[in-house]
């Protein structure tokens, strides 16, 4: 009994016996009366028809079949119903014989075009849109992140010692040898070999050295032209040389060099004049003679000295050695492609040791060998066939990582797409056989395509695939030359390029019209062969590929048989057949989902062991490739469409680009956002477009961190190497920019830009959101960061226009406005100080306003706010502005704050009801002061505190005497201006040890006080408690706190910092209150802003926008959204304790110093990527209702406990609120 896999593996070896007996000539009647044994030869009178048909050569078969299939409207037929064609094809062919003409008269029928054929359209199940299946988007979440197996990115490996003949090439270049044209090492069956090429003088030095153990003879010859043998002039040769025909033969000598001693064999050959161009060589050992892979090797003496970019840095943030290697090899890659991915599989298995920034190095220098910028093919002849098999060798080592290393793949896609497919040697082979056969059923073997045959028997290329292309749009055009031109000049290919060549091609197509159908036919069919060695991303190629083909071989040309792979999906094939078949639709929707579909049906099988797992990794290239050009191609469809298509649309391209990154949560996530907004939609929700704004803007923010992450590991490798390979500037300045053009991002973003604008207005969120309305008159000035000129001060009114504001960054002294298009939140530091120093500061939705403010730099403008507008014009010279309350402040009219130095009073740690103003700050007594006062259903987190002077006892004791010196030296510097110490003086304060009472006094104040104790679970938990109580005290010299109270003139030394210690609240969500509306001064109406998880990434730096509501004091149920989140991280912590900055320099009158130091948790928080479409808060009304109107409560009732508008924070927990601090808001 066969099992079911035995079974599968049988019924395809029959169907391969039989597909040969019909290739044969083989009837399908015959074959079944031979199966069933019914053939009795008594009764045949006369020879089977299979003898006469076997007389039709294959190759005449082979093109009609093909004719066929074109008549039959190039169906995707099955391995059956390609046996089936085959027969009918015989059979056609049969019938003109016996009405008489030869095979020769066929043969000029078929070249003609003139061979008629009764195939006609298969009929088939149109189908005009496929029905999606229902999938789990979180069966899509892939969290794989470069480095992720070490936790820290392996950016080097560790230095292996030189080798000798490295030694020797060290030192060699110590001495004076003239500047260095080339190196290079190459490797001997474990021995190697140095070339090293000088310049001395005006002179070509070439130094060979090899630490091969047997005595070597250099056979060697010079060149004019790079490839010929020319006999070495007498006054060149080395002592004891001897002159041959075309050649010179030179003994190696023994050198000894270096200290210990180190032995190599050496010379050396000096050359005067610019005569000859290079040096070909092999090396005889006991008569054996010693190629370089089979042929010569070549020293090229035309390499420019290699001029290193001054701006290309030392190699920071790069795989620097395995870069430096790739560019000592170049001039061997360079040869050909065949060297050139050779080169690269020999370096493929470094380049994964070094990790994501070594296949960086190799994904550059694929890159630009694919854009042309480097040299293709260079005085070296090579088989088509040989390419391929290297590219082959190539794409089989990357599968192998792409296996082993998933964090890793992203990358490796990458790589894939720029090196092409490759394939065995029978695909190589036929792109050298087929040429020949085109030519000779087409009757042009002169001219251009003679030219073009020779380039393709010495050194095909991915330019072949674009002259073929151009060859096929010429004749199709009815024989316009310019359309030949035209999609050459398109593709990269100039005249000037083509006569670049090795085999140069000078001539331009020329046809006679009876040739059109034929050439257009075998012009076709050897495109598939062309693109099945150079283009991996081809759709067509590709499923051919994967579904399995056969080309015939012809007389001396190889055939190719490709199978199918094995364990497709079913319904797969007819799926691939939908998108070739409307792969050309002008409406795009119904390719698009099948596409996708294609992809989601590849996804499984990617992630299994597969022996083709390449092909399907060429395939799901192609897929992904033809998403963005048919999206570019239906941008056309969207121009009159409704904001439900243009999210559809958005909704199927995210849905591609999660399928292709690495560590796509956070794309999952904003994909479940477009669903849920587009059901809002569709359900008439009135917030629809308010919270699709807020799902645009995170998806922004994703494809920035994309943007972010592709230049912090692209961008260095792209600039150093691209120094040592001297490519132009230009390539270099955009390489990461052309990256992300080419994949799907760029169609995502140029989508959001489509429906930004539409959502804004059914939204009614206008062009601004204003932050701090403040009348404001100055000087444009462009920045890129505001954290760049923080500390900068203009000399005149400046108004900033700022390209990313992160949130935690001061404002420039001389500032009057800050303009930007980030998205800060309302409640940020930056924000909280742009409100209290008087400037504008406002986000501006609208790229057109943002393009015309950029362009008035260094013009005078005048900006009028309301609290949802900005209106700007330019002041001319000599106009007098004087609207509204400009207030330009002079660094005379600064207050000047002072502080009152407090001292240590005796204790280490105090209760709650301890707290007063000699010993800790208004957030400590500000907690102190709500317990108790607060309605019941307010929470008061317990406190206790270390009180001012703490810090300054602890440095003083003994223990810490060494502390104390080294802090005392670092901050003399840092009055003396020397901001950089400000680092070393918190790794210093890091320092301290603790003293014995402080522990102790610590343990009992928060054990009695009801909270948990660090020291009981172990020694280490108190480690970590005192180690983030020391942070906090650092954070007194950090530079944002540092640089602010200059400004005010605070005396920094007088500056003291409490501790609060709080039991930290495992949050559900996190707020901030402002019981006075910030961005309108309504006094009547309270204005908060909520986060998932823990309050830092509402007041720290963490991009994307809070929840944001306000309420009307008169109605504390009826909470009003004004936008929705679209922050892509929550923070989130086990049961701990948070040590929270208290200082004397915070909320002083008129500056408000609070946020400006650090509080620090015990734990390190787990950041979770969020999934708001499943939050309660955001999909449940009452919930949201519910919550809010409570928050907006707490707010009201500690207002009134104060008497005046203060900033809240609190948190949530189970649908409790607990307010954790408050100050009066400034």
């Amino acid at each position: 009994m066969y099992t079911p896999e035995q079974e599968k593996v049988e019924y395809e070896a029959a169907r391969a016996e039989l597909l040969e007996e019909i290739t044969r000539g083989t009837s399908i009647e015959d074959l079944r009366a031979k199966l069933l044994n019914k053939n009795d030869k008594n009764q045949i009178q006369k020879p089977p028809i299979s003898e006469t048909i076997s007389k039709i050569p294959d190759d005449l078969v082979q093109t009609q079949a093909y004719i066929r299939w074109e008549a039959a409207g190039k169906p995707n037929y099955s391995p059956d119903e390609q046996l089936r064609e085959f027969e009918e094809a015989r059979k056609e062919l049969q019938i003109e014989l016996e009405k008489g003409a030869s095979l020769d008269e066929i043969r000029h029928k078929i070249t003609k075009g003139e061979m008629k054929t009764k195939a006609t359209p298969k009929k088939k199940n149109i189908v005009e849109r496929i029905q999606r299946k229902k999938r789990d988007l979180m069966q899509l979440i892939n969290k794989y992140v470069a480095g992720s197996e070490t936790g820290q990115e392996k950016i080097s490996v560790k230095p292996k010692s030189l080798t000798v003949v490295e030694l020797y090439s060290e030192t060699k270049k110590e001495e004076d040898v003239g500047s260095i044209l080339s190196k290079k090492i190459v490797n001997l069956s474990g021995m190697e070999l140095l070339v090293l090429v000088t310049k001395p003088d005006g002179k070509t030095r070439i130094i060979l050295a090899t630490d091969f153990r047997e005595p070597l003879i250099l056979h060697w010859a010079l060149s004019k032209t790079g490839g010929d043998w020319l006999e070495p002039p007498s006054t060149i040769l080395p002592d004891g040389s001897v002159s041959l025909d075309k050649a010179a033969e030179t003994k190696f000598g023994q050198i000894s060099f270096g200290d210990p001693p180190c032995q190599v064999q050496s010379l050396e050959i000096e050359i005067e004049g610019e005569d000859f161009v290079g040096m070909p060589f092999v090396l005889l050992s006991n008569g054996n003679w010693i190629k370089n892979k089979g042929s010569d090797f070549y020293v090229d003496f035309s390499t420019k000295p290699k001029q290193f970019r001054k701006d290309a840095g030392e190699g920071k943030g790069t795989a620097k050695d395995l870069l430096e290697k790739i560019a000592g090899l170049e001039s061997e890659a360079q040869k050909s492609f065949m060297h050139r991915f050779n080169i690269a599989a020999d370096l493929i298995e470094e380049a994964k040791d070094f990790g994501e920034l070594g296949l960086a190095g190799i994904l550059v220098w694929m890159r630009f060998m694919a854009t042309r910028q480097l040299i293709w093919n260079k005085n070296y002849n090579v088989k088509p066939r040989e390419i391929s098999k290297a590219q082959d060798r190539l794409t089989d080592l990357l599968q192998n990582i792409y296996k082993s290393h998933p964090q890793y793949r992203e990358l490796l896609r990458m790589i894939l797409s720029t090196v092409g497919r490759g394939g065995e040697g029978d695909v190589g082979q036929r792109i050298r056989d087929e040429i020949l056969v085109i030519q000779r059923n087409n009757d042009c073997k002169g001219g251009m395509m003679e030219e073009w045959h020779q380039k393709l028997h010495n050194n095909t290329s991915p330019d072949d695939v674009v002259i073929c292309q151009a060859l096929i749009d010429y004749i199709k055009s009815d024989f316009d030359i310019s359309v030949y031109w035209k999609t050459l000049n398109e593709n990269g290919i100039t005249k000037e390029r083509l006569l670049s060549y090795d085999r140069a091609i000078h001539s331009e197509p020329s046809f006679r019209r009876d040739q059109k159908d034929g050439l257009l036919r075998d012009l076709g069919n050897y495109m598939r062969t062309l693109k099945a060695v150079h283009s991996g991303a081809d759709l067509e190629s590709a499923i051919s590929n994967c579904m399995g083909y056969k080309a015939e071989g012809q007389g001396f040309m190889v055939g190719v048989n490709i199978n199918p792979v094995s364990g497709l999906p079913s319904g797969f094939p007819e799926l691939l057949q939908y998108v070739l078949t409307h792969v050309e639709d002008k409406n795009v929707e119904g390719l698009l989902e099948g596409l996708l579909e294609a992809r989601e049906d590849l996804q499984p099988l990617l992630s299994q062991s597969n022996d083709r797992l390449k092909d399907l990794l060429f395939l799901d290239i192609a897929l992904d490739s033809t998403v963005r050009t048919v999206i570019e191609r239906g941008y056309e469809e969207l121009n009159d469409a409704g904001p439900e298509k243009i999210m559809y649309f958005i909704i199927l391209v995210l849905e591609n680009l999660a399928l292709s990154w690495d560590n796509n949560e956070d794309l999952i996530y904003c994909l479940k956002g477009w669903n849920h907004a587009l059901n809002m939609l569709k359900s008439k929700d009135d917030f629809w477009a308010l919270y699709a704004k807020s799902v645009l803007d995170r998806t922004r923010l994703a494809l920035a961190t994309k943007a972010e992450s592709y230049q912090r590991v692209l961008q260095p490798s792209a600039e150093y190497l691209g120094s040592l390979l001297g490519v132009d500037q230009w390539a270099l300045n955009i390489f990461t920019e052309e990256i992300i053009r080419a994949g799907s991002a760029a169609s995502l973003s140029s989508l959001l830009n489509r429906l930004d604008p539409v959502l804004r207005k059914t939204a009614n969120l206008g062009s601004w959101q204003i932050i701090s309305p403040v009348e404001a008159v100055g000087y444009v000035a462009v920045v890129d960061e505001l954290l760049t000129v923080q500390n900068k001060s203009y000399e005149r009114p400046t108004i900033l226009i700022a390209k990313s504001v992160k949130g935690e960054e001061e404002i420039p002294d001389g500032t009057v406005a800050v303009l930007t298009p980030d998205m800060p939140d309302v409640l940020s530091h930056v924000s909280v100080r742009a409100r209290n120093s008087k400037v504008c500061f406002a986000t501006c939705f609208d790229p057109n306003i943002l393009v015309d403010l950029q362009a008035k730099e260094g013009k005078r403008l005048h900006l009028k706010t309301t609290s949802a507008d900005i209106v700007y014009r330019e002041v001319k010279d000599g106009e007098v502005e004087v609207a509204g309350p400009i207030v330009v402040k002079e660094e005379s009219s600064m207050p000047r704050l002072t502080l009152v130095r407090k001292q240590f009073a005796g204790r280490y740690a105090i209760s709650s009801d301890e707290f007063t103003s000699e010993l800790v700050g208004a957030k400590s007594r500000n907690i102190s002061y709500l317990k108790g006062k607060v309605p019941s259903w307010v929470g008061i987190p317990t406190s206790v505190a270390l009180p001012f002077g703490v810090f300054e006892k602890v440095l003083s004791e003994d223990c810490n005497q060494a502390v104390a010196e080294k802090l005392d030296t670092l901050k003399k510097k840092l009055k003396a201006g020397d901001s950089s110490t400000l680092g070393e003086i918190r790794k210093t304060v890091l320092e301290l040890l603790p003293p014995s009472q402080l522990v102790e006094e610590l343990r009992n104040k928060m054990i009695s006080s009801g909270m948990p104790w660090p020291g009981d679970e172990n020694e280490q938990r108190w480690e970590q408690a005192w180690t983030a109580i020391k942070k906090v005290w650092a954070s007194k010299w950090n530079e944002r706190a540092y640089f602010s109270t200059r400004k005010v003139k605070l005396d920094h030394d007088y500056l003291c910092m409490a501790v609060l210690v709080q039991e930290i609240i495992n949050a559900d969500y996190a707020f901030v209150i402002h019981t006075t509306n910030p961005s309108s001064g309504d006094s009547s109406e309270i204005y908060a802003e909520v986060v998932k998880g823990l309050g830092e990434t509402l007041v720290g730096a963490y991009p994307g926008r809070a929840l944001s509501f306000i309420c009307k004091k008169t109605d504390l149920t009826s909470p009003k959204v004004l936008g929705y989140p679209s922050k892509p991280i929550g923070l989130f912590i086990r049961r701990s304790i948070i040590f929270r900055s208290d200082s004397n320099g915070e909320d002083l009158e008129g500056y408000a110093g609070a946020g400006l130091y650090d509080s620090v948790p015990m734990d390190e928080e787990e950041k979770v990527v969020l999934d708001y479409s499943s939050d309660p808060l955001i999909i449940d009304g009452s919930f949201q209702q519910s919550i809010l109107s409570s928050i907006a409560k707490a707010g009201h009732a500690i207002e009134e406990l104060y008497g005046s508008p203060q900033d809240i924070e609190g948190v949530v927990r189970d649908g409790k609120i607990y307010v954790v601090q408050t100050r009066p808001q400034m």
